[in-house]
């Protein structure tokens, strides 16, 4: 495992940013000693909405003022909280992409409503286990 998330605290007054901690479910790395103090240290609790989790590629968008810590997730985690951060369209799309896993009908349908609604090719690779080249081929 790599760091493939951060944890990190709202600012007070900030939009609303990446996915509240507690709306993407357990997740191993909050049962660490790490995660605990880091969170004892800055008084607040997971359930709290100040907590936040966004995925390592979008570190750029945590304000500069937020405290932070980087966390790793399994394969599963990364998913959850990569869909509890998307916007509710790439959601509904990457769910389908998932189920997409048991059935082979119509995928080519399915990958290009992906791409038009903003899901990058490597991640409808991760999501479909589609080989990468294939979706390539349609993105031309």
């Amino acid at each position: 495992m790599a760091d493939d998330a951060y944890l990190f605290l709202l600012p007070d007054r900030h939009p609303r940013l990446g996915a509240a901690l507690a709306a993407v479910g357990t997740l191993e790395c909050t049962e660490t000693p790490a995660v605990h103090g880091w969170l004892q240290a800055h008084e607040v609790s997971a359930a709290s909405e100040q907590v936040r989790i966004l995925p390592a590629d979008a570190e750029a968008f945590i304000p500069e003022d937020a405290e932070r810590l980087p966390v790793p997730l399994s394969e599963e985690e990364a998913v959850r909280v990569q869909q509890e951060c998307a916007p509710q369209a790439v959601t509904d799309v990457e769910s389908e992409l998932l189920e997409f896993r048991e059935t082979t009908q119509d995928w080519e349908a399915l990958v290009h409503r992906a791409l038009t609604a903003g899901v990058p090719a490597p991640r409808i690779a991760q999501l479909t286990g589609i080989d990468p080249q294939e979706i390539g081929r349609l993105t031309v």
